[in-house]
């Protein structure tokens, strides 16, 4: 991987666990207690993955969310809670929210994002012409069918695979 590869990263269900055995909902992230909220694991090896990203892109990771402010401050309270920038070396500024999924597309832009890792299809259809590697992240619902533009990462390992090992 070399220094120009720019990566995005959306934190729910991608580097927080989800809280079903299905990988689909965070839904006690979004509606329980803030002590609950807390509580909320990170994914395994997301932030050791991330970690290398952070150091094999010379700190170009970026983590980008859609989420309105109740969930945005609650977002930065489990970063902290988790130790996540002492753990990744991502800095603290490199945490971009939006109230729209289709804003993802805007910061992409202005970041010059080269790859982006999101759970949802449909925030991939917003970044597709803008971001040239798009990896879909965890679990899809049964049936589903992942689009052959997208890269389908069902873990952080498939993860390091896909971005850290063929580099």
């Amino acid at each position: 991987m070399v220094e120009d590869v720019r990566i995005g990263i959306d934190i729910g269900r991608v580097i927080m666990a989800a809280t079903d055995a299905d990988g689909r909902a965070d839904t006690s992230f979004l509606r329980g207690t803030d002590t609950n909220a807390m509580r909320t694991p990170p994914n395994e090896d997301a932030f050791d993955v991330i970690r290398e990203l952070v150091t094999r892109t010379s700190g170009h990771v970026w983590l980008v969310s859609k989420a309105g402010p109740r969930i945005q401050a609650l977002t930065r309270k489990w970063l902290v809670h988790w130790r996540f920038f002492e753990e990744t070396a991502v800095p603290e500024g490199n945490v971009r929210f939006c109230l729209e999924r289709r804003d993802k597309a805007e910061h992409a832009s202005e970041l010059r994002l080269s790859h982006f890792i999101d759970d949802r299809v449909d925030v991939h259809q917003h970044l597709r012409g803008i971001v040239p590697a798009l990896y879909l992240f965890g679990h899809q619902r049964s049936g589903a069918v992942v689009p052959s533009w997208l890269t389908h990462v069902v873990t952080w390992a498939g993860v390091r695979k896909a971005l850290l090992v063929r580099s």
